[in-house]
C-alpha cells in the first residue's frame, strides 16, 4: 500500500501525457470560423482537465481546513496541506495552458477585465501563499489555524469561479459540454476530453495520496527530532 500514491500518480501522467498527444495528433480541429486561430483550441484538452483538478483541489483543501480548525483533526491538516500542493500544481497548469492559448487566439496572454481569469489567478495565488507559508512558518497550532482560515474563506472563489462565464462572459468562452444537449463538441473531442478529465483526477488523488503519506512522514520526523533534542 505505501506504493499505491506513486502507481496512481503514475497512472494519472501517463494519461495526461496521452491526452496531449491525441489532442495534438488525433482529434479533429475546429472550424476555421470558431476561433481566430483553430489550432490554439488543441491546448484545452490540457487546459479544462487541468482546471478540473484544480477544483478537486480546493474542495480538498475546504474540507481539510474546516476538519483541523473545527475538530483538530490531524487527517484535516494533511488533507488541507494536500490540498494546497494539489491546488497550486494543476492551478498553475491551468494558468500556464491558458495564457499559451490566450496568445494564440486574443492576441495577449492575460485579460484583467474577465472575472473568471481573475479569479482562478486568485485561488492559484492562495494555493502559493499556503505551500509557501507552511514551508516557511514553524508548524504549530496558531499557524495552522490562519492557515486553514484562508482555506476556508478561500474556498468562496470555487463557485464565483465556476459561474463567471455564465453570468460575465468577457474572454473567456462558456461552457462547450452543454447540460442541454447544445454541446459544441464534435465526438471525438468529447472523447479527448473525457480521457483528460479521467487522467487529471486520477493524477490528483494520487498526489494528494503522496502528499498527505509524506506530511504525515514529516511531521513523525520532526517529533522525533523534538525528542531527542529534550534528552
Amino acid at each position: 500500500m505505501k506504493g499505491l500514491p506513486a502507481v496512481i500518480t503514475s497512472v494519472g501522467f501517463i494519461g495526461i501525457a496521452t491526452t496531449l498527444a491525441l489532442g495534438f495528433l488525433w482529434a479533429p480541429s475546429v472550424s476555421i470560423n470558431a476561433f481566430e486561430n483553430p489550432a490554439a483550441q488543441r491546448i484545452f484538452y490540457w487546459h479544462v482537465p487541468s482546471a478540473w483538478a484544480a477544483m478537486i483541489a480546493f474542495g480538498v483543501l475546504f474540507v481539510g481546513s474546516a476538519m483541523w480548525f473545527f475538530k483538530r483533526s490531524a487527517l484535516g491538516w494533511r488533507l488541507h496541506v494536500a490540498g494546497a500542493e494539489a491546488g497550486l500544481a494543476t492551478g498553475l497548469m491551468t494558468v500556464w495552458s491558458g495564457c499559451i492559448w490566450g496568445s494564440a487566439e486574443w492576441g495577449v496572454p492575460w485579460d484583467w477585465t474577465d472575472v473568471r481569469l481573475n479569479t482562478f489567478a486568485l485561488l492559484t495565488a492562495l494555493a502559493i501563499f499556503l505551500v509557501l507559508g507552511e514551508k516557511s512558518q514553524p508548524d504549530g497550532v496558531e499557524s495552522r489555524d490562519t492557515f486553514s482560515t484562508f482555506g476556508l474563506y478561500g474556498f468562496i472563489l470555487v463557485p464565483v469561479t465556476y459561474v463567471a462565464t455564465r453570468i460575465w462572459e468577457i474572454r473567456h468562452p462558456g461552457p462547450v459540454v452543454a447540460s442541454g444537449g447544445d454541446g459544441s463538441l464534435a465526438p471525438e473531442m468529447g472523447l479527448v476530453l473525457a480521457i483528460g478529465a479521467i487522467s487529471f483526477t486520477v493524477f490528483i488523488i494520487g498526489h494528494i495520496l503522496a502528499s498527505m503519506r509524506l506530511t504525515k512522514l514529516e511531521l513523525e520526523f520532526e517529533k522525533l527530532q523534538t525528542m531527542v533534542e529534550g534528552e
